[in-house]
């Protein structure tokens, strides 16, 4: 093994064997990509279907702590860019990762980092092609950044957006809300939170593909990373023209979330999640949509929550416990920084 050190130096960002070694027995050596080329050559059976579509995404990712319960870094890149290539009704196929890493960051946790990341790129059906690391000097990082890109074909028919949606739309999530952001905020440990809650970091793109063949007229889906539920609601009610109402007894939350949002004044609504999606299905296919993704552990806690109707476009209101209604806003400020 020609990769002695035990954390990166400038060496390892220099472009010479220091950096050749780092890359080839940390990355390479695990996402193995067809190729040593400066370029990922693709190709795939789904793309010479006629009609089919290509679909392209781009995120970067920054969290502390890097390592967290449920998760770290590497594995919010890949199902942050899944998941957004999913819900868009792609199928993902292919990723790219650049790291930019901190002099003196630990090579035993980019290990980690790249092998959680080629796990989940596994469990997703995507490859890891093409990549770039960076080193920065110390302090002018924190730790470790990734950006990815993705690319995913979306098949002839299939056509999401929250234009879409129509007055009677069932309103369906995935299951329990606020788990990612509640976790982050217990993992750093400054607020003295004990809580036994995990991150829900998870890839949805088979959950979506299985919606998607029980439910074909699914109108539209979105991720409901930061900002949460309640930020995703008020984009696609804009975008539909329409007001969405939820309720909150349907609404689907942890004791332990709602008892950290109490403590710290905050509102479950827009805590970041980074395996939940929002979706708009028709009222005939709702019931089709909910068992299909109930079958599969990433939705198993699929439930309806609310409906779009006629109203003022873009309005967000929730039905509360007490019988009265309130407005959901989009969330104002941040809410809770470097959480994906």
């Amino acid at each position: 093994m020609a990769l002695r050190d035990k954390r990166v130096t400038m060496a390892h960002g220099g472009g010479g064997r220091a950096m050749r070694d780092l890359i080839e027995e940390v990355f390479t050596s695990v996402f193995q990509p067809p190729g040593s080329e400066d370029q990922a050559r693709l190709m795939a059976d789904a793309l010479q279907v006629p009609g089919a579509r290509l679909a392209f995404t781009t995120d970067s990712f920054v969290v502390t702590p890097l390592e967290f319960p449920g998760g770290d870094i590497g594995k919010l890149a890949v199902c942050g860019t899944v998941n957004d290539l999913a819900v868009g009704g792609a199928r993902p196929l292919w990723l790219s990762a650049a790291f930019i890493i901190e002099e003196g960051c630990e090579v035993a946790l980019l290990r980690r980092i790249v092998a959680t990341m080629a796990e989940e790129a596994a469990k997703a059906g995507v490859r890891i092609v093409t990549g770039d690391t960076k080193v920065v000097e110390r302090g002018k990082g924190d730790g470790v950044f990734i950006t990815t890109a993705g690319i995913g074909v979306i098949a002839p028919g299939v056509d999401l957006g929250a234009a879409r949606i129509a007055a009677g739309d069932v309103v369906i999530v995935n299951g329990v809300l606020g788990d990612h952001g509640a976790t982050i905020l217990a993992a750093r440990g400054d607020l003295a939170l004990s809580s036994d809650i995990a991150s829900d970091c998870a890839g949805l793109g088979h959950l979506m593909q299985t919606a998607l063949a029980a439910a074909p007229g699914i109108r539209a889906a979105r991720d409901c990373t930061r900002g949460g539920l309640a930020s995703a609601l008020n984009e696609m009610a804009g975008e539909a023209g329409l007001a969405v109402e939820i309720d909150e007894a349907a609404l689907p939350l942890r004791d332990e979330v709602r008892g950290v949002c109490e403590i710290l004044g905050l509102d479950p609504l827009y805590l970041a999640n980074e395996g939940r999606l929002v979706l708009f299905c028709p009222p005939d296919q709702a019931e089709a949509a909910l068992a299909a993704m109930r079958a599969l552990p990433e939705g198993a806690g699929s439930v309806g929550i609310g409906r779009a109707m006629a109203g003022t476009a873009g309005r967000v209101t929730m039905r509360t416990a007490f019988g009265g209604a309130r407005i959901v806003d989009m969330l104002v400020g941040e809410q809770l920084p470097r959480i994906c």
